[in-house]
């Protein structure tokens, strides 16, 4: 096992899953050092690949990957995995196939569906391909993730688990096993039992489990005497995909979480969750779950930081925990190169608490909220008779769409402001940048493939021009037309796709210069490079 006792990366990334991977990608963007520790000695794992391994992608998750030229390629993999496993592929979906309208998601099992959707609701919002949901196998986006994270120079060291870490003013040594490894900075992205959480002393409060959850694949001496779906029963409920993979709930307060699982155990509570007397003649594989619902009160102590399950865990429900795995990555990655790369404006790094642990919260509030409109109480079942009232409206379907989809995601990215007038902030601020086409047919979106910042100027403007000048190494300039500028003149995009000025009125500079500074911290010299891969850009058309 190396130990680089002489060297120091920059960033030491404990946890190889999606959220550790994406990191890696973004902190290799601006050319930092990045080392990527993994408990699991191989990244292949029998679960990624079955049904219940799929994970439903929302829309910032897919806006980060498409921003970053990975979404094509996702695709792509997705493709030929589904047309070397079709049995898989099609098993889990085919309840919902055979349904006459075309379902939009749901909220503890209840569906909306898309013609009931109103997405006039959102003006800023412009076709894009990253739409807003994507269903994808665990094991093809980690695929995907770590083939670009070497490729771009990110070193993956699988089968060594971080013991502890300890931490000083200016590093942090970690300790996994008989090695020991030095960085600037250590982002624990290992899991909701995060040994870099534990060793770094975080706070991780929230509520207990009510259930444990299956998801299994079995076989059956007669699939066809379990109805297939989704199942409420007085006792729990189940959804089954035939010809054996089936999820379940007991509500026995997570008694049987991380117990090992046997035939006989899950015949037993697949009896008493389902009410049939079906008979199991094989367990393939499967894992439990619960919806322990947990959040760090902090997610940065000193040089050491947290995201995905090692900041936050939930139920599985709804598939929300990647999607914010992925976002805090997409937020935390520039920020950290540029305090790293001495850029940063005072404050940078601590707005990556401040914008996500209010995302995280919320997360956790909609999972809670899942598992009380599931319990299998009269009461409850009531309750969840008018949530499908409401789900089957327009605004009820909007709502929920809103929530599940991500595309009501907003950062208050001026709540500390009390210089600020709310009222005066354009309400694009805070939020995803649309993905304007330009007449040339090139989108937005693929304009932030570098990771930098970007000023959008539609009106080519000289003083905004000349203005960008001094952030030239950590801004593109941009002065193109686009085919619908929804009444923009101007707009200044975070690296991670956050509008962080926007304006339909006159030039604004002071403006304009307040966002540069907040944002991307001092100018520079004119003409300055910054030490990533890619050059700066001034595009006028």
């Amino acid at each position: 096992m190396p130990a680089f006792p002489s060297s120091i990366h920059d960033v030491l990334i404990a946890g190889a899953g999606p959220v550790g991977l994406f990191l890696a990608c973004e902190l290799r963007l601006h050319g930092l050092s990045v080392l990527v520790l993994e408990r699991a000695p191989d990244p292949h794992s029998p679960l990624k690949r079955l049904p219940f391994g799929m994970r439903g992608l929302n829309a910032p998750t897919l806006e980060a990957l498409y921003r970053r030229g990975l979404l094509a390629e996702l695709t792509a993999e997705q493709g030929t995995r589904d047309a070397a496993q079709p049995a898989a592929a099609n098993a889990a979906s085919a309840h919902w196939a055979q349904q006459p309208r075309r379902p939009a998601g749901h909220f503890a099992g209840i569906q909306f569906f898309h013609d009931d959707i109103d997405e006039t609701r959102w003006p800023y919002r412009l076709p894009s391909p990253a739409g807003t949901s994507l269903p994808v196998a665990l094991e093809t986006l980690e695929t995907v993730l770590a083939r670009r994270a070497v490729a771009l120079g990110a070193q993956i060291l699988r089968g060594v688990s971080v013991d502890d870490c300890v931490g000083s003013a200016d590093d942090v040594t970690v300790r996994a096993g008989a090695a020991t490894f030095r960085a600037r900075w250590l982002v624990g992205c290992d899991g909701g039992r995060s040994a870099v959480r534990k060793a770094a002393g975080f706070d991780f409060v929230g509520t207990e489990p009510e259930l444990t959850g299956y998801s299994v694949d079995v076989e059956l001496a007669d699939p066809a005497a379990l109805p297939a779906g989704r199942r409420y029963t007085p006792t729990g409920m189940y959804t089954y995909a035939r010809p054996g993979t089936i999820a379940m709930v007991d509500f026995d307060g997570g008694a049987c979480h991380r117990t090992a699982l046997t035939l006989d155990h899950v015949q037993a509570v697949l009896r008493r969750v389902s009410g049939v007397e079906v008979t199991l003649t094989a367990l393939r594989t499967g894992t439990t779950w619960t919806d322990r619902a947990m959040q760090a009160s902090a997610y940065r102590r000193g040089r050491v930081l947290l995201a995905g399950d090692a900041a936050h865990v939930h139920s599985p429900l709804g598939g929300q925990g990647l999607n914010l795995g992925i976002g805090d990555a997409m937020n935390l990655g520039w920020k950290l190169a540029a305090t790293l790369r001495g850029e940063a404006s005072a404050g940078l790094l601590d707005s990556y608490h401040a914008e996500r642990h209010a995302v995280g919260a919320r997360v956790l509030d909609g999972s809670r909220a899942q598992i009380a409109l599931m319990r299998p109480t009269p009461a409850t079942r009531s309750l969840a008779a008018i949530v499908r009232d409401l789900l089957a409206t327009r605004d009820g379907a909007t709502y929920f769409a809103e929530r599940v989809w991500g595309v009501g995601l907003r950062y208050d990215l001026n709540a500390d402001d009390a210089g600020i007038d709310h009222a005066d902030v354009h309400p694009l601020v805070g939020r995803s940048a649309p993905d304007f086409e330009f007449v040339d047919g090139t989108k937005l979106g693929t304009l932030l493939r570098e990771g930098k910042g970007l000023l959008l100027d539609f009106e080519r403007e000289a003083s905004r021009d000349a203005l960008a000048s001094g952030w030239r190494d950590r801004v593109n300039y941009i002065a193109r037309e686009a085919k619908d500028r929804l009444g923009l003149r101007a707009l200044l995009i975070r690296p991670d796709g956050c509008v962080a000025w926007a304006s339909d009125a006159a030039p604004g500079e002071a403006e304009l210069t307040r966002a540069l500074r907040r944002w991307f911290g001092t100018p520079g010299e004119i003409g300055e490079s910054g030490g990533g891969p890619f050059a700066a850009r001034r595009v006028i058309e």
